[in-house]
């Protein structure tokens, strides 16, 4: 049965819309790892780049400057990433220039981050090594959680010990909130500073009323009276004594 007209045309236009859609993916994708333009090529390497994948994101002052080439062992303990990045960041990435491995958000894919450092060194070289940062171990993380959620539960149990303790009226705290014992030896020793006190003047007056005694407590009580009249007396208004001073006038 041979075709007609029509269904060619509608095959000749469903083949031309596949072809366009397919060379505008292909432009788009190239678009997004950088595979047109000029660009430039520079690694690093990392002990750990797990989540990292080729075709993420190298980011740079929060820019996305290029994406991940190529990743590839090179040891038992290291791994070798190859970025591509836009010619036009190329003047801005210097040869102390630090990369790092971070998240695009807190549960975002994995990415590069460039990070500047000191604008006066060279402008990094086509093909050459940066410096990197390596990423945290989540084990070690998990495990410095762990150590400090036991320390948490050591220190939460002896604070609950030792409320306890206090509560039941043990131990200095405990006898000073909940026990009455030491309102008690407090109020006693007021009590005895009293008597004592009372004792001691009962007993002075006593000593003032010994025959050894009593010419000191007369002394005393003498010199007591001359300086209150010393006093009284230099208490006297000086306007006074000059009035009583004064001559009278002459009519």
């Amino acid at each position: 049965m041979k075709a007609t007209a029509g269904q060619k045309i509608r095959t000749g236009i469903f083949t031309l819309a596949g072809v366009g859609l397919l060379i505008g993916a292909v432009f788009l994708i190239g678009k997004t790892r950088h595979l047109f333009g000029n660009t430039f090529h520079i690694y690093g390497t990392f002990r750990n780049v797990g989540g990292l994948q080729v075709g993420n994101n190298v980011r740079f002052v929060g820019i996305n400057v290029g994406t991940v080439e190529s990743i590839q062992i090179i040891s038992d303990t290291q791994a070798r990433v190859d970025m591509v990045i836009q010619e036009d960041a190329h003047k801005f990435i210097k040869s102390n220039a630090i990369a790092s491995i971070g998240s695009d958000g807190l549960m975002g894919d994995k990415l590069i981050v460039i990070s500047a450092t000191d604008n006066r060194a060279e402008q990094v070289k086509d093909g050459t090594r940066i410096a990197t940062n390596n990423p945290n171990d989540m084990g070690e993380i998990m495990a410095k959680m762990n150590r400090i959620a036991n320390n948490a539960e050591v220190i939460t149990a002896g604070l609950a010990d030792i409320s306890t303790q206090i509560s039941g009226g043990k131990g200095s705290l405990g006898r000073l909130l909940y026990s009455d014992d030491l309102a008690k030896n407090l109020e006693g020793t007021a009590t005895n500073i009293k008597q004592g006190t009372k004792g001691f003047s009962e007993n002075m007056e006593a000593l003032k009323g010994n025959f050894l005694l009593r010419g000191y407590y007369k002394r005393k009580e003498r010199r007591k009276l001359e300086k209150q009249n010393e006093q009284i007396n230099n208490e006297i208004p000086s306007e006074s004594k000059q009035k009583n001073t004064t001559p009278n006038k002459k009519r």
